[in-house]
């Protein structure tokens, strides 16, 4: 994707936000940055004078909407706003070896860990490695090679928002689709952005 062709989303608090997320990106290695941009984004999500554009609370009916609200021309990340509708949620996936840190914005998401146990191919062995019911104003954050996991709300009819940070524009993941047992089929996969103006 061209940034030249990025919207320049406007959102209250929108310099305070990349003012946080600038200072945590520069504090170090990937443990030090993803631990400062954990406890900035609980902070940025309890922050009264921060608030996400509008269009993040707005559902897709066939799909959670990913919609990016800022790229940084300077580090390289992405800010990525994330609309969950009742029932919705992902497969098992990764992010392509770059690491991410997300928060829970609005309402619950039930996150789970996967560990890796044996790779085949096409084919990748998992077992669930622990889950968390997350909650506004929690963040968590991945690691590659830490980074297969699964993201959903559960709710039958609230809508869930997240933030998620990249360490840059992820475009394309691998999904994996459950096969036999603890067994995946691993498929390459585009992650469009949906329109976030």
């Amino acid at each position: 994707m061209n940034t030249a062709a990025l919207p320049d989303i406007a959102f209250p608090g929108r310099e305070r936000f990349i003012a946080a997320v600038d200072a945590a990106v520069a504090s170090g290695d990937e443990h030090a940055v993803t631990a400062a941009l954990r406890n900035a984004l609980c902070g940025l999500i309890r922050d009264p004078a921060v608030s996400l554009p509008d269009c993040v609370h707005d559902p897709i009916e066939d799909h959670y909407a990913r919609r990016e609200i800022y790229r940084s021309p300077e580090h390289g990340y992405s800010i990525v706003a994330m609309t969950w509708g009742p029932g919705q949620g992902t497969p098992v996936h990764d992010h392509s070896g770059l690491w991410c840190v997300e928060g829970v914005w609005h309402g619950e998401l039930e996150i789970t860990q996967y560990e890796l146990l044996q790779n085949d191919g096409d084919r990748c062995r998992f077992r669930a490695a622990g889950g968390m019911q997350a909650g506004p104003g929690s963040a968590g954050s991945l690691i590659p090679p830490h980074e297969y996991h699964t993201i959903g709300n559960a709710s039958a009819d609230k809508v869930a928002v997240s933030v998620h940070i990249y360490q840059a524009p992820i475009e394309h993941c691998c999904k994996f689709v459950p096969d036999d047992g603890e067994w995946y089929r691993r498929v390459d996969a585009d992650l469009p952005v949906d329109r976030a103006a």
